[in-house]
């Protein structure tokens, strides 16, 4: 539904490099102020029954390879949502953490990654991907932040964590 740009999404404050905690990451290229849109998160528009297929197969491939599966899928609306993991999206290198310094915007259609606080230059840009309790264990967190929880998991969610 969305055709392919050139160019990858690029934006003045940010750059991609190597991450301790996932892979890739997306690092502040320079101070920050707090109420940033930094990027825009931008993929493919698909429908809600697309998308459940699409994060099972990522599911299964990875149990079957061994390897820890990538899912980029935002919830666009009641009916669609977007498909990040497409080469010119540079906001799906942006790791979760327990201890975000950013948060998603969802504004007309579109989807913007916002500074929460001031990001110093070189910091590493996070925001918590909000997963649901249904599955917590299949997603450990590596943020190492002094308030991670160990889990990829959306902070309403964190005391139920402590019950177990």
């Amino acid at each position: 539904m969305t055709s392919e740009p050139l160019l990858a999404t690029s934006s003045p404050y940010i750059e991609v490099k190597k991450s301790r905690i996932h892979n890739n990451g997306v690092f502040a290229r320079m101070d920050i102020p707090k109420g940033v849109r930094i990027i825009q998160y931008v993929g493919e528009k698909i429908t809600k029954r697309e998308a459940d297929r699409r994060a099972d197969l990522v599911i299964e491939e990875s149990k079957t390879s061994k390897t820890l599966g990538a899912v980029y899928l935002f919830e666009l609306n009641k009916r669609y949502d977007i498909d990040g993991n497409v080469h010119w999206n540079t906001a799906r290198f942006i790791n979760h953490s327990c201890s975000p310094n950013c948060e998603t915007i969802n504004e007309d259609g579109k989807i913007w990654i916002e500074s929460t606080r001031n990001i110093k230059k070189g910091e590493e840009l996070g925001y918590n991907y909000g997963y649901d309790f249904e599955s917590y264990e299949e997603h450990p967190c590596k943020c190492s932040s002094s308030a991670c929880v160990g889990y990829i998991l959306q902070e309403k969610q964190w005391k139920k964590l402590q019950k177990k």
